[in-house]
């Protein structure tokens, strides 16, 4: 074999490795954002708030309240989204959207967070107002 047959090879060679490189590196096509969750509407009233709900297996259902109600725990019960027992320290929320949750025996309770931050308030004494997101989430305790 020549020297220039061998530099064709070489050549070739090389610029199929260079190929191959190019398009092992090259960025890959962007996968599908997840889509929002679409919020339901329901209710009827001049106050409109967010109400998320994270269930025991991690989905989540988002509805679009309105509401004249005063508090969220009334608008949410008004709305048979929430139910629970009246306790010393007001309502002990156990069943959101028929996921029943008792701390007795699976160790875990319904957390309630206002805009993203825990609440320091339960749902029957927190103030129903315009824009504000409430969520209700499923939690080891």
């Amino acid at each position: 074999m020549n020297t220039k047959n061998l530099s064709r090879i070489l050549l070739t060679l090389l610029a199929a490795a260079m190929l191959f490189a190019a398009y092992a590196c090259a960025p890959k096509p962007q996968e599908k954002e997840p889509t929002q969750t679409t919020a339901e509407d329901i209710g009827q009233g001049e106050t409109v708030f967010t109400f998320q709900i994270i269930k025991k297996d991690k989905t989540e259902k988002v509805y679009s309240v309105h509401t004249d109600s005063q508090t969220v725990g009334q608008a949410l019960q008004e709305n048979n989204l929430i139910a629970g027992t009246e306790g010393e320290y007001g309502l002990m929320v156990e069943t959101v959207c028929g996921e029943t949750l008792d701390y007795n025996t699976d160790h875990m309770y319904w957390a309630f967070y206002i805009d993203g931050e825990y609440a320091m308030t339960g749902v029957d004494s927190t103030p129903a107002e315009n824009g504000r997101t409430y969520r209700l989430e499923a939690t080891a305790g």
